[in-house]
């Protein structure tokens, strides 16, 4: 994505935000990032959603998505992506343990402002993975007419209690040990992001040691480098926002929920992801109405979504022909 400069600005949400835990949050901030120009007739937007961690700057976290020949390119499209609310990369952001419950659709409602803000009435493509498909699954359905395409990747329409559970062995960490509690939410979390194979091809230790095993260490790394550049309070606000998923909570269940969407719907799942399985994926294409469903193949579990791109292109390229 070195074709386009990219653009970072911030959005004040103009109406206080009253969340579905009944509380208002006023002063809302929200930066995001652009790239590319608008087209006249505003019908090239491209829409990217976040996820957990990630800041509005795919680039940091996407940008092979972006490879030349992709079917997403700033050099012919606008894209935009926007730090959602509770993350601590720009956007309104938790300082204690005690911030407001957020819901998924809590969080989608600035960007629906955000969109009207730009001037933007439709959105050719929508995309996110995990998280930032959660975001994208809510905002179709809310506004079944907004968006063209949507590609939810490695995502679900509710988050299931093993995903819950493991969100919860997180936040328990965080809550047990100040200084340190990331490090160890991050290395619990890793076990569900990966997979079985991943550690025994990546981290097997074959020189016969009994201590410091390439594993331990590497869980360690993981969990330091989270601690340097992200920050407990929106970890754990936002692990709590991922449990809430639930698009049916206002409609009558998720197939009526998932019936409303009009989008061209590609849903895409990893082969080894064992925190979104494949089956909530297919969920999603058997109950939205105009759907595919492709499963990619990837040794590194949930995190396949971020480093198989070269296999998400080879899907858009077919899909959007």
């Amino acid at each position: 994505m070195q074709a386009q400069k990219s653009e970072t600005h911030s959005y004040k949400v103009e109406e206080p935000l009253v969340l579905e835990c009944g509380k208002t949050l006023r002063d809302l901030r929200v930066q995001y990032t652009t790239w590319g120009q608008l087209n006249g007739e505003k019908s090239n937007v491209f829409w990217i959603f976040h996820a957990l961690t990630a800041n509005s700057d795919p680039s940091d976290w996407w940008e092979n998505l972006f490879s030349e020949g992709s079917p997403i390119h700033p050099d012919k499209d606008f894209i935009v992506c926007a730090n959602i609310i509770g993350s601590c990369y720009g956007s309104t952001e938790p300082k204690n343990y005690d911030f407001p419950t957020l819901t998924i659709r809590d969080i989608v409602e600035p960007l629906k402002q955000l969109k009207n803000h730009l001037g933007i009435a439709k959105i050719r493509l929508g995309i996110g993975g995990s998280m930032g498909g959660q975001q994208l699954l809510e905002w179709a359905v809310q506004e079944p007419d907004v968006f063209e395409t949507i590609v939810p990747i490695a995502t679900n329409a509710k988050h299931s209690a093993w995903g819950i559970a493991f969100n919860e062995a997180q936040r328990m960490a965080l809550q047990a040990d100040s200084e340190k509690g990331l490090d160890a939410a991050r290395a619990i979390a890793m076990l569900s992001y990966r997979h079985y194979n991943t550690y025994v091809e990546t981290q097997t230790d074959r020189d016969g040691r009994r201590d410091e095993f390439s594993a331990s260490s590497y869980q360690r790394y993981q969990g330091e480098k989270l601690r340097k550049r992200f920050s407990p309070f929106s970890y754990y606000t936002l692990s709590k926002a991922m449990d809430s998923q639930d698009v049916g909570r206002h409609y009558g269940g998720l197939e009526q929920a998932l019936g409303r969407i009009q989008s061209r719907t590609i849903a895409i799942g990893l082969d080894t992801d064992i925190l979104f399985p494949v089956a909530e994926q297919e969920f999603i294409a058997n109950h939205t109405p105009n759907s595919s469903f492709h499963i990619i193949s990837s040794l590194y579990g949930h995190d396949g979504f971020l480093l198989e791109t070269s296999q998400i292109n080879e899907i858009l390229k077919k899909e959007l022909k």
